[in-house]
């Protein structure tokens, strides 16, 4: 059963920096896709970063680009996240995805100014 767990969230400052990481289990695939979206509540869920693990492309929403980063560790079956130059309109609960249909609970990031 695949399952992925999120973790890293919190609140920081205007301009901070956040690691966050999803921990994956319960597949074994070589090509395979893991996204991190995020949400804020009463508005549509945005997809901002993508890995194409295989030929490990990927992928950035104009609003994070420059700023986040999307990374794997194969070792620790984790997929990062890094978050820099934040701002109070990146305050969300973030989520990873596995494929098309799994996905993790959540982790919130608030970002104050």
């Amino acid at each position: 059963q695949v399952q992925l767990v999120e973790s890293g969230g919190g609140e920081v400052q205007s301009g901070g920096s956040l690691r966050l990481s999803c921990v994956t289990s319960g597949f074994t695939y070589d090509y395979y896709a893991i996204a991190w979206f995020r949400q804020v509540p009463g508005n549509q869920r945005e997809g901002i970063s993508c890995l194409s693990v295989g030929d490990e492309k990927t992928y950035y929403a104009d609003s994070v680009k420059g700023r986040f980063a999307i990374s794997r560790d194969p070792a620790k079956n984790t997929v990062y996240l890094q978050m820099n130059n934040l701002k109070f309109e990146d305050t969300a609960v973030y989520v990873c995805r596995f494929g098309t249909n799994y996905w993790g609970q959540g982790t919130q990031v608030t970002v104050s100014l």
